[in-house]
């Protein structure tokens, strides 16, 4: 195993004073016998440049599918979090002043639900991964805290229980969540911690992830819901942008499974002129055959007696975001038989160059 640290959004450098990496038994402690050092090019710590990662060097810890992981790193001085995932949904927990990174039981001061600088855990295995990319749908946003309610979650759960040799499920894929809440994919959010567009930060989040062989793409509803009357931004629009992500998919042999754009109607940004183009987009992701698959989430999650609002119980109650049942379905929405070849994606990626 190793981990990803990142200062890619810094303005100065970061100092990892110490890191270390074991299995979780309960709390912030540390299952025995699981603690291991973490070293980073043969060193305990690093400084990270600004706008730079930095990967540790591989352990051998066995983790148990689905286990959680106690991952701990020492920033001494006045640190800074301005690399961080702030929707974690998973309770993460700041010590007191000093270095307990060894500690069985870490001193807790305060907890926190955000991941900064820990952008990554790579896990050996002989299968490849899966990169769900998308906005705060994907990051899970308003399912509950540390139950791991997230729809690739969920996805994650039933790939472990799948044991079809034909198919080439075994357990061994691996889900990577890269839903970042507010995310967009034409243009930034004003609000800096919806992270980059999905055109921007394409290369970090799904090129870079080891092992990436497929992704799925749910990117759009932030797009039509925040443009304005006097901008609007079009499905053509849209569609450009999705050509995009493809076509720098598949030049690297990846993937691309177009998941369609659940309802919103009841949205603060909610308009009818708005409805039309989700309408738009979701008809050419199922029509246009661009997609090495397609995943139907606004028909797993839809009210069919209204269509352009969620089935109530899939709806968390602000009528944008699904609550864990809400979740829970489009986990069991995805067609496990898009995961069936490896070649299609080589196969396509050499039409396309």
């Amino acid at each position: 195993m190793r981990i990803r640290v990142s200062n890619e959004f810094g303005s100065t450098p970061l100092r990892i004073g110490a890191a270390r990496i074991g299995v979780r038994a309960s709390g912030s402690d540390v299952a025995p016998g699981t603690d291991r050092v973490l070293t980073f090019s043969g060193r305990t710590s690093i400084v990270i440049p600004p706008g730079a990662p930095v990967l540790s060097d591989p352990v051998e810890l066995n983790v148990p599918a689905l286990g959680d992981l106690a991952i701990s790193l020492y920033l001494p001085g006045t640190v800074e979090a301005t690399t961080i995932h702030n929707t974690g949904l998973q309770t993460n927990y700041v010590s007191l002043p000093g270095d307990f990174t060894a500690a069985a039981t870490l001193p807790v001061q305060r907890t926190i639900t955000a991941w900064p600088f820990l952008t990554e855990v790579d896990v050996d295995s002989v299968g490849p991964s899966i990169v769900t990319l998308g906005d705060s749908i994907t990051d899970g946003t308003r399912s509950t805290v540390d139950t791991n309610n997230r729809w690739p979650d969920w996805l994650a759960r039933r790939l472990q229980t799948v044991r079809d040799p034909v198919l080439g499920l075994n357990g061994r894929l691996g889900v990577v969540n890269r839903g970042i809440s507010g995310n967009r994919l034409l243009g930034d959010s004003p609000n800096p911690l919806a992270g980059r567009s999905i055109q921007e930060r394409f290369d970090r989040d799904v090129v870079a992830t080891a092992g990436v062989r497929y992704m799925t793409l749910m990117i759009g509803i932030n797009d039509i819901g925040n443009s304005s009357p006097a901008n609007p931004v079009s499905a053509e629009d849209l569609i450009a942008g999705y050509r995009q992500v493809i076509a720098r998919a598949h030049a690297k042999g990846i993937a691309v499974f177009g998941a369609t754009l659940t309802p919103f109607e009841g949205a603060g940004y909610y308009s009818p002129e708005k409805e039309v183009v989700r309408q738009a987009v979701n008809n050419w992701i199922r029509s246009s055959d661009e997609f090495d698959g397609v995943i139907d989430f606004d028909l797993a999650t839809r009210d069919p007696a209204h269509p352009t609002r969620f089935l109530p119980a899939y709806d968390s109650g602000d009528h944008l975001h699904p609550s864990d049942l809400g979740y829970q379905a489009m986990g069991n929405a995805v067609p496990l038989t898009l995961f069936r070849s490896l070649g299609a994606a080589s196969l396509k990626a050499e039409a396309v160059k």
